[in-house]
């Protein structure tokens, strides 16, 4: 099994973070995923094709926003929380919050949920 590389807790930088959530198509993952469960990719709903979906998670990931996990042929993701806790304290919250407010992200979800 392919091990996907992710940035240590350490590694993590505001402005990576800030880019990564700077799209609502992304706010909208990371609202979704706030539950802490762990997600699989073909439970995400977003109105882009699959492909742009990827590219959205791979964003994500490569900031530190999720963790990726690989098993077999599917892929698990799930929010650091607790690392961007840890790193940057409150701005999770803050950005979730406002986002809920302004209702960015809203058209993303779970498949078979609206």
């Amino acid at each position: 099994m392919r091990q996907v590389p992710h940035p240590t807790a350490d590694e993590l930088t505001l402005v990576a973070v800030m880019a990564a959530l700077s799209d609502p198509v992304r706010i909208g993952l990371a609202r979704v995923l706030s539950d802490g469960r762990e997600r699989g990719w073909g439970e995400l709903r977003a109105p882009v094709a699959k492909s742009t979906l990827s590219h959205h998670l791979k964003v994500l990931r490569d900031a530190g926003v999720t963790r990726t996990r690989q098993e077999g042929t599917r892929c698990y993701v799930v929010l650091r929380r607790a690392d961007l806790d840890r790193r940057f304290p409150g701005l999770l919250d803050a950005v979730l919050t406002a986002a809920d407010g302004e209702g960015v992200g809203d058209q993303v979800g779970l498949a078979g949920r609206r």
